[in-house]
């Protein structure tokens, strides 16, 4: 008996999977026929009989489809084709005139209607003259309901909502009068209980109690919220229902996040080699949201142990003294170097949406460049400012960066010298047809001092490698002492073209043009080169691999360049 009910099932969907539907249209209309088969759905029958008992119901539904989209005039004969073993219900439509609309009416009173955000609708499809299709007319009431919740007017109701429709005049009436009432505000915040100061958490909130309710103030709060790092969940809702003279109290759910992280990262680029990182963050060390952490960073040119401390400002998600110390060790080439760094650093998100940093560091270095070497001391104040914007963190299709960094010293101030260095920084991209990428950038710099032989090495100018100009090996374009050593520039200006196309998904093929040095003087020549390259966009991040070759320098000969990291 189970033997032969699993038998029936079987046959049951066997001859479902064989049934077919056929939608024949003339004149040719593929929204009709898409809209009719959405309508149907899915068939199934074991006989053409039995596909015959389903034409009638097929029909209506293939009427009412049409008349969806105005066609109350079509006219639908079912007939069945092909045999027991494959039915196949076939549809042969005659559209005839649609009906169209005469008057439409769209109205909208109370307080929302004097904003300038409760929009009605443009649409083509709702003038008198076009096509009635009952699917933009729901569009429409949609939109107004969808706004009148975005902007908080939750009393809002359509004082009148029809279409009217004259079959035999092929004529129709739309009608939408929608009132949006009073608009409800955002009130107090209240918090879960967590380990943090009330003080701390009102501060992270981007608006004040009583201003009027914006669906995209509730999503910035709970951004915001995230983006301190002191929490992994945060849940944010203001229901209308538990309003108060229009007033809505917000209830704010945070989970915190573990006190500690330990992370281990390593890379491989042709510019430093084999690279290793690690890592550890207090994400949060008293009720007051203070934070601290520790680096390390391993390479054969380069090795950085640093620390810092954290105290959060307003608003604490994007605003912070930071306090930090560090070593670091730099051999490249002609250039060996060893500070020491101990300073502070405010950090503030501007309202234009730029990060500003005020920086101050004392600083001081044993350097060798070349056939020189030194010891210096310096006290340099810093500015610098720095904006991205882009449609995706990891591997963005369109957008750009911007940043300037601007430091100096005075001779005397517990420094050794006299100097200002700005360095500038652009990088843009743009998508075009989704496959075709063009990304440019550009970078330079400058220094002005009176005594430039004892400016040290880290803060000097130099070009060439992955991010800089391919075709060279890294740091290697620089202005010479007379042994021929590199010693660095006054200034720096680089620039590259690329073009990727994307062949297939995540997997692109670019060529690149870049032009730069560093120098002593604007007039010293500048360096081209070209080359071709390969992208993947990896689950950890884009990789790129490029083969580049000097224009201005042929006999360089060709080479490859291996990098990891965001191209914004």
């Amino acid at each position: 008996m189970a033997r032969l009910l699993a038998l029936l099932v079987l046959l049951f969907f066997t001859a479902g999977i064989r049934a077919e539907l056929e939608v024949v249209i003339q004149p040719r209309n593929d929204a009709a026929k898409q809209n009719i088969e959405a309508y149907i759905g899915p068939i199934s029958a074991d006989s053409r009989q039995a596909m015959w008992r389903m034409a009638r119901a097929s029909r209506e539904q293939a009427l009412s489809a049409l008349q969806a989209l105005g066609y109350y005039h079509a006219r639908v004969r079912p007939r069945v084709t092909g045999t027991d073993a494959k039915p196949v219900l076939r549809l042969d439509v005659s559209l005839q005139e649609p009906v169209r609309l005469d008057e439409v009416t769209l109205e909208v009173s109370g307080e929302g209607a004097e904003e300038d955000f409760f929009r009605l609708p443009r649409s083509r499809h709702l003038r008198p003259g076009a096509q009635l299709h009952h699917g933009h007319y729901e569009d429409t009431k949609s939109l107004l309901e969808n706004q009148a919740l975005r902007y908080g007017y939750f009393s809002g109701r359509f004082l009148d909502n029809r279409m009217l429709i004259d079959v035999e005049q092929r004529m129709a009436d739309i009608i939408l009068r929608y009132d949006t009432g009073p608009r409800f505000h955002l009130g107090a915040v209240s918090f879960s209980d967590t380990p943090f100061d009330e003080d701390l958490l009102q501060r992270m909130v981007p608006f004040q109690p009583g201003v009027p309710y914006d669906a995209d103030l509730i999503a910035k709060l709970n951004r915001e919220l995230l983006a301190s790092g002191y929490f992994d969940a945060v849940q944010v809702s203001a229901p209308a229902s538990e309003a108060q003279d229009l007033q809505i109290p917000v209830q704010v759910t945070l989970n915190a996040r573990k006190r500690h992280s330990l992370g281990f990262g390593g890379g491989f680029s042709t510019d430093v080699g084999p690279r290793a990182r690690a890592e550890w963050t207090q994400h949060w060390l008293n009720s007051r949201g203070h934070s601290r952490g520790a680096e390390m960073e391993l390479s054969e040119p380069r090795q950085k142990l640093s620390s810092w401390y954290q105290i959060p400002l307003t608003p604490p998600q994007s605003s912070h003294l930071r306090f930090f110390t560090g070593w670091q060790r730099e051999n490249i080439d002609d250039t060996d170097s060893q500070s020491m760094v101990l300073g502070a650093l405010l950090q503030r998100r501007l309202a234009n949406g730029w990060d500003r940093s005020i920086g101050l560091r004392l600083e001081q270095e044993r350097y060798s460049l070349g056939a020189d070497s030194g010891r210096s001391t310096l006290l340099i104040p810093s500015l610098g400012f720095q904006r991205t914007v882009s449609d995706n963190t990891m591997d963005p299709s369109r957008g750009y960066s911007l940043l300037m960094d601007l430091q100096g010293a005075k001779a005397g101030v517990l420094s050794d010298i006299d100097f200002i260095r700005l360095h500038l920084g652009a990088r843009g991209l743009y998508t075009l047809h989704e496959r075709h990428r063009f990304l440019g950038r550009l970078q330079a710099g400058g220094i002005a001092s009176n005594g430039f032989a004892s400016v040290p090495a880290s803060l000097r100018f130099f070009a060439g490698g992955d991010q800089s100009v391919r075709g060279y090996d890294y740091r290697t374009l620089s202005p010479t002492d007379e042994t021929g050593d590199r010693v660095g520039g006054r200034f720096m200006l680089a620039g590259s073209l690329e073009y990727q196309y994307e062949f297939i998904p995540k997997w692109r093929a670019a060529t690149f043009v870049d032009h730069g040095n560093a120098m002593d003087s604007w007039t010293d020549p500048m360096k081209t080169s070209a080359g071709v390259g390969i992208r993947w966009v990896s689950p950890v991040g884009p990789i790129r691999l490029d083969l580049a070759q000097s224009i201005s320098d042929p006999d360089e000969g060709f080479r490859i360049h291996f990098s990891m990291g965001a191209e914004l």
